[in-house]
């Protein structure tokens, strides 16, 4: 029952979210604050990641070939296809459901216990509409570029491992990444990466919203972000996998 109520009030929030508009200069003027906050200085982990994530990949899937008859330039097509896929949109979401989750609920939640989220709804402000939709907006516009940025990063990545450790030559590595390319893995992997954006911004705020208590809640406020954000993407990649790639 607790979680069907979770669910129930969850919608309902977003119901305020979405409701009774503020001035839009307003949004505008956070949206750009909180893509700042949220995205861009998220591009430093999402770099870093990404690179030892495609250096992993191609050294793995090397060292794994034993057979002489599979061609040198696999290891480029799967650290492109497992990048693409799955590793970029999927595992880099997670890693920033724990940056930005935590920061969203922490921020919302110590307004919470602080009553500013109370004196906003006496000013007559929509308050979730006013903290928690430029969330909402920034993240779905700023996360794909970082996805975008951590796919080229990922398989750069691999292809400076395997040269530099010598494992597979540049030319291989490259036609494997060129291998019967098919641009719509990119659109999926965009679409998920829209939709992992949106649950990890309104999942956090709905945990940060609806904090009661002091700073101890605001703590396990923050982590339940993480933890449901986590959960509910990985519901999401096996439903949007089974719409959008069968």
């Amino acid at each position: 029952m607790d979680l069907l109520f979770h669910i129930g009030r969850y919608f309902m929030l977003m119901g305020e979210v979405f409701s009774k508009p503020e001035r839009l200069s307003i949004y505008w003027k956070r949206t750009v604050e909180e893509m700042d906050l949220l995205g861009v200085k998220s591009l430093g982990i999402v770099s870093l990641l990404s690179l030892f994530m495609g250096a992993v990949i191609t050294i793995q899937t090397k060292t794994n070939i034993d057979s002489p008859l599979i061609p040198q330039y696999v290891v480029g097509f799967t650290a492109r296809q497992s990048t693409i896929l799955e590793f970029s949109p999927t595992i880099i979401s997670l890693i920033l459901a724990g940056k930005v989750g935590s920061t969203i609920a922490a921020e919302i939640g110590s307004m919470r216990v602080r009553e500013q989220i109370d004196a906003l709804d006496i000013m007559g402000v929509n308050s979730a509409g006013y903290l928690i939709l430029p969330k909402i907006i920034a993240t779905a516009l700023i996360n794909p570029f970082l996805i975008v940025i951590s796919m080229f990063l990922s398989i750069f990545g691999g292809w400076l491992a395997g040269t530099l450790t010598g494992i597979i030559s540049s030319s291989s590595y490259i036609q494997g990444v060129q291998y019967d390319f098919d641009s719509y893995i990119v659109v999926y992997a965009l679409i998920k990466t829209v939709v992992f954006a949106i649950v990890i911004a309104t999942v956090s705020s709905y945990q940060g919203y609806y904090t009661s208590g002091g700073t101890r809640e605001v703590g396990i406020s923050s982590t339940k972000a993480v933890v449901y954000s986590d959960v509910v993407i990985l519901i999401m990649n096996y439903l949007l996998t089974q719409m959008l790639l069968l």
